[in-house]
C-alpha cells in the first residue's frame, strides 16, 4: 500500500484563534485559547486516484464495502475493493454544465436505500439556468443506477453561475436537507440572503417520503408564514458548499463560503426548531459586510468559528470523526481550504453557547493539498479528503 502522507512532528502547537459567541446578535473580540493542545496527529492514507474533477465522497447506509465519489463532470463512480470499477454508476453529463461552481455537485443515499433503492443528486443543468434535485432507484445490479428512472424533486433557478451551493444531506430525523447558495454575483445583488420568500440563501429541509415529490415536515420553522418559503429550515448563508451532521449527536455544521475578507464555519446544536438566520448579507463571518460597520446584529446567529483571507479563500466543510480506526480523533470536526490546502480541526464546547476549542492546524502532520473540494464520510464514519485534483484520501491517526 502507498505510504501515508506525513510531516515531522513538532512540539505541541498553541491553539489558533477561536470566536467566542456570547449572546443572540452579538460577540466578544476574538479570544485565543492558550492551552497546549491534546496530542492529536494524522496521516493521510492514499485510497485512489485518476477521477476527473471530484467533488464529493459518500457511501451508502450499512455498505462498508463501497465508496461513491461525484464527479463534476456529470459521472459517479465506485471504488470498491480498492479499485475504481471500469463503468460509472450513473452518467448524468449530458444533463449537466460542468465548470467552476456548476456540475453534478452532491449525492445522497435514502436512509431505507437498502430497501427502496432511492438516491438523489443535485446538479446544474446543461442551460446553466438552475439547480435541480432529482431521485433515482438502482438497477438490478447494486453497481448501476436505473438511468431511466428519474424523478424530478426540486428545480431552483439560479441568476448567476456561482454560489449554486448543492450540497444533498439526510438528517438524523430522515429529512433531506439541501443546499442553495444566494445565486451568485458579489456581495448578494439580487438581496436574497435575508429574503425568506426565496429559496436561495438557505438550507431546505424536506420531506421525501411525505408525498411526490416532497412533503413540507409540518415543524418547519415557516410553516404558516405567508412572507416565507415553507421548505427553509435556515437561512442567511452565502454559499453553503458542504455542510454535515454528527452522526453521534446531531450537530449540524454548515461551512458556509465568504466573499473578500472572511470564512466561517457556522453550528446549530441538535436538538433546533430551525430558522436560524447566518447573517448573510448583513454580517461575513463575525463582522459587519452591509453597512461595513455599525450592523444590527439583532436575530443573528455568529459563527462558531472564522478565518481571514489571509490564511485562505474558500472553505471546504466536512465531518465531525465518528469512526472506530483512529479513537484519538473522536470528536473532532475536520475542515479545509481550498485555496490554503491544509487540513484543521477542532471541537465544540458550551452549554447554549457553542466555542470552537482545540483548534488545530494539521500542515505539521501531512503538509498541504491541492484544491480540496470535499470530505466524506464511509458507512462506518471514516472520514476521506478530495481533491479536484482527481486523490481520495483517507483520514487517520498517526
Amino acid at each position: 500500500m502507498p505510504r501515508s502522507i506525513r510531516r515531522a512532528r513538532r512540539a505541541p502547537r498553541m491553539a489558533l484563534v477561536a470566536l467566542v459567541v456570547t449572546a443572540a446578535g452579538a460577540c466578544t473580540d476574538h479570544a485565543t485559547i492558550v492551552e497546549p493542545l491534546p496530542p492529536v496527529h494524522i496521516a493521510l492514507e492514499p485510497v485512489t486516484s485518476g477521477f476527473t474533477s471530484p467533488l464529493y465522497l459518500t457511501a451508502p447506509p450499512g455498505d462498508t464495502d463501497r465508496l461513491f465519489v461525484v464527479e463534476r463532470g456529470g459521472r459517479i463512480k465506485i471504488v470498491k475493493d480498492g479499485q475504481v470499477l471500469a463503468t460509472p454508476f450513473l452518467d448524468l453529463s449530458a444533463e449537466v454544465t460542468a465548470g467552476s461552481e456548476r456540475g453534478l455537485l452532491s449525492l445522497a443515499f435514502h436512509p431505507e436505500y437498502a430497501s427502496n433503492g432511492y438516491f438523489y443528486v443535485d446538479y446544474t443543468d446543461a442551460d446553466s439556468a438552475a439547480s435541480h434535485v432529482v431521485r433515482y432507484t438502482v438497477s438490478s445490479d447494486p453497481d448501476m443506477a436505473d438511468a431511466g428512472s428519474a424523478s424530478a424533486l426540486l428545480s431552483v433557478a439560479q441568476p448567476f453561475a456561482n454560489h449554486n451551493g448543492g450540497m444533498l444531506k439526510f438528517g438524523p430525523d430522515g429529512m433531506l436537507y439541501v443546499g442553495l447558495g444566494d445565486g451568485g454575483g458579489g456581495g448578494d445583488p439580487t438581496g436574497n440572503g435575508q429574503n425568506t420568500s426565496t429559496l436561495l440563501a438557505s438550507i431546505l429541509r424536506l420531506d421525501v417520503d411525505g408525498a411526490s415529490p416532497y412533503a413540507i415536515p409540518p415543524d418547519n420553522p415557516f410553516v404558516g408564514d405567508a412572507g416565507a418559503r415553507a421548505e427553509i429550515w435556515a437561512y442567511g448563508l452565502r454559499n453553503p458548499w458542504r455542510f454535515s451532521f454528527d452522526r453521534e449527536t446531531g450537530d449540524l455544521y454548515i461551512a458556509d463560503v465568504g466573499q473578500n475578507a472572511h470564512e466561517e464555519v457556522d453550528f446549530e446544536p441538535s436538538p433546533s426548531a430551525g430558522g436560524v438566520n447566518y447573517g448573510w448579507n448583513v454580517m461575513e463571518g463575525s463582522y459587519c459586510y452591509r453597512p461595513s460597520s455599525g450592523c444590527s446584529m439583532t436575530g443573528l446567529t455568529l459563527p462558531v468559528y472564522d478565518y481571514p483571507h489571509t490564511e485562505g479563500c474558500s472553505i471546504t466543510g466536512g465531518y465531525v470523526y465518528r469512526g472506530s480506526a483512529s479513537p484519538s480523533l473522536e470528536g473532532r470536526y475536520f475542515f479545509s481550504d481550498y485555496c490554503a490546502g491544509w487540513i484543521r480541526s477542532f471541537g465544540v464546547a458550551g452549554s447554549g453557547v457553542a466555542t470552537a476549542i482545540d483548534v488545530q492546524d494539521h500542515t505539521v502532520d501531512v503538509g498541504t493539498l491541492s484544491s480540496v473540494s470535499s470530505f466524506g464520510e464511509d458507512a462506518a464514519g471514516e472520514l476521506y479528503v478530495v481533491s479536484l485534483d482527481g486523490s481520495v484520501w483517507r483520514i487517520v491517526e498517526e
